[in-house]
């Protein structure tokens, strides 16, 4: 492995751990770095740990806030998303993967711009039985095939209209729960090989730096700004991986 490439996997440790205490939605450039540097099956198990540590810091901070009703209604439609997603990945040929996870990243991207630009558009969805199982089933498909269903996880809760600290604890815990139920699955799938163990331990820390930096962050910068300068590079990058 090239400096080069081991820099751009630093930085995409970086940006999993800037996703969980900041925007959630920058966790897609991390996907598509991933996919680039990495062979793409072992890409989605080393990222997987990676969000897992983030995870853990995140169930940290905001412990105490989850809505549980809420994640109680999209226990049995993520359950089905995953193994799903699962199954996919067992018979889906390798080469597949790569444009799929560009395909999987353009759409949450573009769900992330319906979101930001048209607040209003979900309200036909919002809440209620059905809207738990289309979306719950999504994310838990594309959160097994790429890491990527923070965004529509993001589009159900903001259409669920709760209160900023229970949104963001309520997404701690979610990922933190599904990430945990993937792990064995990816090992399986042999998504995670004993040989990059030591490589995943290694991005830990980074991981780390970019949950404080997003933190000290957020508070000082303009979300609104830099969301829609994420969209556009998570959004350019998809399209890299679908079309490349």
């Amino acid at each position: 492995m090239s400096a080069a490439e081991l820099l751009a996997l630093v930085l995409g440790a970086a940006i999993v751990g800037f996703s969980k205490t900041a925007v959630s939605g920058v966790s897609t450039l991390a996907v598509v770095l991933y996919a680039v540097v990495l062979p793409v099956r072992e890409s989605i198990g080393v990222l997987l740990v990676l969000l897992m540590a983030g995870d853990v810091l995140a169930v940290c901070i905001y412990r105490r806030h989850a809505d549980w009703a809420t994640l109680r209604g999209l226990l049995l439609p993520v359950t089905v998303g995953i193994g799903a997603g699962a199954a996919f990945l067992a018979l889906a040929p390798t080469d597949w993967l790569r444009p799929l996870i560009g395909l999987v990243v353009v759409a949450m991207t573009l769900l992330q711009v319906r979101r930001r630009f048209a607040p209003g558009s979900g309200d036909a969805v919002n809440g209620g039985r059905p809207a738990a199982v289309g979306f719950g089933s999504l994310a838990g498909f594309t959160t097994m095939v790429a890491n990527a269903g923070g965004p529509v996880m993001s589009l159900y809760l903001l259409r669920s209209r709760l209160e900023v600290a229970r949104f963001v604890g309520t997404t701690a815990w979610f990922f933190a729960c599904v990430n945990a139920t993937k792990l064995p699955i990816s090992i399986g799938l042999g998504l995670l090989r004993p040989q990059r163990i030591l490589l995943c331990l290694m991005l830990i820390p980074a991981v780390v730096v970019g949950a404080l930096v997003g933190r000290w962050t957020l508070s000082r910068i303009s979300q609104a700004l830099f969301e829609s300068v994420v969209l556009v590079v998570a959004g350019l990058s998809g399209a890299y991986l679908l079309f490349a």
